[in-house]
């Protein structure tokens, strides 16, 4: 294991002054990013540690879950002084792009699901990167057209070679999309939700574990971005490391700007010149010398990007309804679909062998079933799902993908006795042959956040990759979230949907999630919980783990926030993450039963940073909802660094 330098506690708040009931807890454990387990190859961040006996938070106004304390807290005292859901998510989003920088940002994209309790209405929002109007579908592969040379710098692994350039850059769409979502549910001004990423920025935080080993990993690469170096990396070039106080006056002055002038002040102007010179940076810097492919960005992307609100995709499951996001995310129509088809098999039956606060140890054919489940769901994911501005869904779209009796037939393949492998996707009538993308990876982070209204948001932003592109302009880093794009356009059978095209947004993983009571007609009813998770393309796997763990093994939010990640992406390969104190990666029962029934077994470290509110309403309290009675219970992924806060229970209510 590698620990900090020296002793690390989260900061005592001096930027913002206690004020209960949103005080930092008492000190909690360091987390230990942990190398000894290894890294899952898929997973875009280190996989850290695991906390363990970390406890639900009960809070009965309003709570905020996030990945970073300092995020948590300001998102709290928005709640705590009145503001929305909507109000709260802006100034915890403004304060992860500055405490957890490798995961998300104003340089960066976002998706957002909002209930609005007082009217039922559900509403999701698209703040999804695009790419530039002058792309072609080789450019993450090839220099231009009439140079067919492979990307600088010349690197073994494309991937690798497109991320480091300025072409892996799609335009950001956090700041319209938040300022839209604002604009539409938001009591607190624009201005006043920008002061406590300002005020941090301006007077210093501490480095976190976290971002520390974010830095050291990333130093090499960082290296090539004077201005990254320059604020990332001591003067003798070595990674700041955690506990090390850090400032961003750069950063401080861009949320100024933006504060005061709105959204518009990142798209036009200074910032966005800003931008577009660092995507079309064609060298390194004096340490890091090499060549580097500039982007395609122009201002007039930057001027003329839009965020979109999108209907929600929503699917019964049991008792309940579940909603996600729809495309270009992927995650809402494959938890969807993994949820559909294990609606075929009684997981009651199937509960977890041990349960404790740590949330326990899944049994063995809990996992075979809902892994086989997720291999079909992600093989209709790789072959059909995309940015649908751009490329259809097969035969009906929703109605198709989802439609019972289909599900039912992709329920039929799994068998109790061994694992299928490799799933082969759904075949629709009339579709035309289309190929298979597997690209993708997420820095991410997750939010979830309930108001005094029963008012919530759920929302998933990213950068992509930790540390996204590496290029760094005026205070924060930019993505590199083109290399969600697949990297061909077509293969043998057929063109790729998430083929790169000019202005269309790459697919993506990121799964937040809302859940509801389903009423005896068939409708949504009253909100019962949200969820979601960073971590690239097993987000689907996190969330469906704790959305199964509640919704039919009994779990309370932080049990099933802390359960054992597991769970396959549609490969032979079935992942137990080995972080977790139940799972002994070196001789584990149940990975060795897997490997009985035919799956290959990775215990490499999971890197999910699951955030969970469930409502909890007094058994006697007739319906409906009343948030003046309603009790919310909070729980925080133990592999990162985040906590839950909220105001606090009356317990005689």
């Amino acid at each position: 294991m590698t620990r900090p330098n020296s002793p690390w506690r989260w900061p005592d708040c001096r930027v913002l002054p206690d004020a209960a009931p949103c005080a930092l807890p008492p000190q909690e454990a360091a987390l230990v990013v942990r190398a000894n387990l290894g890294s899952d190859p898929r997973l875009p961040e280190l996989a850290s540690g695991f906390r363990p006996g970390k406890q639900p938070v009960i809070a009965k106004d309003y709570l905020a879950v996030t990945a970073n304390p300092l995020a948590t807290q300001a998102g709290c005292r928005v709640l705590h002084q009145g503001g929305s859901a909507m109000d709260a998510a802006v100034a915890v989003q403004l304060v992860l792009g500055l405490v957890e920088p490798q995961s998300s940002g104003i340089g960066g994209g976002a998706f957002i699901l909002h209930y609005e309790a007082a009217t039922g209405r559900l509403q999701s929002y698209d703040g999804r990167e695009t790419a530039p109007a002058a792309s072609t579908e080789n450019d993450l592969r090839l220099i231009s057209a009439s140079d067919p040379s492979p990307l600088h710098p010349r690197l073994a692994h494309p991937f690798l070679s497109a991320r480091a350039s300025g072409r892996s850059i799609g335009t950001p769409g956090v700041l319209r999309m938040l300022e839209m979502a604002h604009q539409d549910y938001g009591r607190q001004t624009w201005s006043s939700l920008f002061e406590p990423a300002i005020r941090i920025a301006t007077e210093g935080f501490v480095i976190s574990p976290r971002m520390a080993a974010a830095i050291r990993t990333a130093r090499n690469d960082l290296l090539r971005d004077p201005d990254a170096s320059a604020y990332f990396l001591n003067p003798d070039l070595s990674a700041k490391s955690a506990g090390t106080a850090l400032r961003n006056p750069d950063y401080a002055a861009t949320l100024a700007t933006i504060a005061r002038d709105g959204a518009q002040a990142f798209y036009t102007g200074p910032i966005a010149e800003s931008i577009v010179d660092k995507i079309k940076v064609g060298k390194g810097s004096d340490h890091s010398p090499v060549e580097i492919t500039p982007g395609l960005t122009e201002l007039s992307d930057l001027a003329n990007y839009r965020a979109v609100r999108r209907e929600p995709v929503c699917r019964p499951y049991r008792q309940t309804m579940v909603c996600g996001m729809g495309p270009p995310s992927t995650g809402g129509i494959a938890v969807a679909q993994t949820l559909g088809i294990l609606e075929h098999f009684d997981l009651k039956a199937h509960r977890p062998s041990v349960v404790h606060s740590d949330g326990g140890r899944p049994s063995l054919s809990g996992v075979h079933l809902i892994s086989e489940a997720q291999r079909l769901a992600y093989a209709d994911r790789h072959r059909y799902v995309a940015d649908t501005d751009f490329v259809p869904l097969p035969g009906l779209g929703l109605d198709t993908l989802l439609d019972p009796g289909y599900l039912a037939s992709r329920a039929a393949l799994i068998s109790a006795e061994r694992s299928m492998g490799v799933a082969k996707p759904g075949v629709f009538p009339s579709t035309q042959a289309q190929g298979d993308n597997t690209s993708e990876g997420n820095g991410t982070t997750h939010v979830s956040l309930i108001d005094r209204a029963g008012n919530v948001v759920v929302m998933t932003s990213t950068i992509e990759s930790g540390m996204g592109s590496y290029h760094f302009t005026r205070g924060f880093l930019l993505n590199n979230q083109l290399t969600d794009f697949s990297f061909q356009a077509a293969d043998a059978i057929g063109p790729i949907a998430n083929r790169l095209q000019p202005l269309k947004r790459p697919a993506s993983a990121m799964s937040p999630t809302l859940v509801f009571q389903r009423k005896a007609d068939g409708t949504r009813g009253e909100f019962l919980m949200a969820t979601g998770s960073p971590g690239g393309p097993s987000i689907i796997q996190y969330v469906v783990k704790t959305l199964v763990s509640v919704l039919d093994w009994g779990l309370d939010a932080q049990q099933a926030t802390s359960m054992v990640s597991f769970g396959a992406n549609n490969s032979s390969t079935t992942h137990v993450g080995g972080e977790h104190p139940d799972i002994n990666p070196e001789n584990d029962p149940l990975v060795s039963g897997l490997r009985a029934l035919g799956h290959t077994v990775s215990t490499a470290a999971q890197s999910s940073g699951v955030a969970t509110i469930l409502r909890l309403q007094n058994s006697s309290d007739p319906p409906p909802f009343n948030p003046n009675r309603s009790r919310y219970m909070g729980g925080v992924d133990p592999r990162r660094e985040g906590i839950a806060l909220g105001g606090q229970p009356r317990l005689d209510q």
